[in-house]
């Protein structure tokens, strides 16, 4: 049996130490702004890149193109190694489609050689989780097909509850009226967002102030994870540390889950949610 490396994109916003120390082969998407072009978790830091669209910089993302693809899974498969690739969801991007078209092309090349591209209908932290739970089953010595199911069985189950602070971002990626942008802003309203079976952003809800919003992503925790061992929570933030605390303390009090991960949003996923976005991913029955 063929030893296998499971490979991701860079949306998965975990940290790049992390990711490295996992040994875990990264594609990257790719920002632009002021002109500049920078690979998705190199380049500016998210501070500088959160403090320059408060100031007015539009930045600009572009997914893996099947070429980038193709240069990653050939250097694994001429390495004698299979791969599980965990895409960034189709609902949100191209990147998993081009990463299909490479791996569909060396198949074709390298006959031998197994690529399985899934496509993970999540996003951020949401493709994280599931990318820790794939390599914990790797770990345990789960075969290449066993981790292939689990993870195409359980891709539904990772719940995102996501609360932005700025709604004019979200107008910009046509996820919601310019209207509602502007009078949502006027009265404080906070959008509660989710990703849905189709793994695209929907808005769900929600509630008139920061603190009551940040509350709301913890509550609906309660029901998701009815069932479920959930013995890591992952939560992300732009450029707003002390509101993720905050969040991850309510966890604790309310679930008794110690084990938590806080990252900063990646550069890619924040031009579309723009800065004080702060999003909770766990395992649950439904999203």
């Amino acid at each position: 049996m063929r030893d296998f490396v499971i490979t991701t994109d860079s949306t998965v916003d975990l940290p790049k130490e992390w990711l490295e120390e996992h040994r875990v082969p990264t594609l990257r998407l790719a920002y632009t702004i002021d002109g500049e072009t920078y690979p998705d978790m190199e380049g500016l830091s998210k501070k500088e890149f959160f403090d320059r669209i408060r100031n007015g910089s539009l930045p600009t993302t572009s997914q893996v193109t099947p070429g980038q693809a193709r240069e990653l899974f050939e250097s694994i498969i001429k390495e004698g190694k299979d791969i599980i690739h965990i895409g960034f969801s189709s609902g949100l991007s191209g990147s998993c489609g081009s990463e299909q078209i490479a791996a569909q092309q060396l198949s074709e090349e390298y006959p031998d050689a197994r690529i399985t591209v899934i496509d993970s209908l999540c996003a951020c932290l949401g493709e994280g989780l599931l990318l820790y739970y794939v390599l914990k089953l790797q770990k345990e010595g789960k075969s290449y097909d066993e981790i292939v199911t689990w993870a195409e069985k359980n891709k539904l189950h990772v719940c995102h509850n996501v609360t932005v602070d700025d709604l004019n971002h979200l107008h910009r990626g046509g996820r919601i009226s310019k209207a509602t942008a502007i009078l949502g802003t006027m009265v404080k309203i906070k959008p509660m967002i989710h990703v849905d079976n189709e793994g695209k952003l929907s808005v769900i809800g929600k509630e008139r102030g920061r603190k009551k919003s940040l509350n709301r992503i913890v509550d609906v925790m309660e029901e998701q994870m009815k069932g479920w061992d959930n013995e890591i929570v992952m939560i992300t933030h732009g450029d707003c540390e002390e509101d993720a605390q905050y969040v991850a303390g309510l966890i604790r009090e309310k679930y008794g889950i110690d084990n938590i991960l806080i990252n900063d949003i990646g550069t890619v996923i924040g031009t579309h949610t723009g800065p004080g976005v702060i999003a909770t991913f766990c395992m649950g029955n439904h999203r």
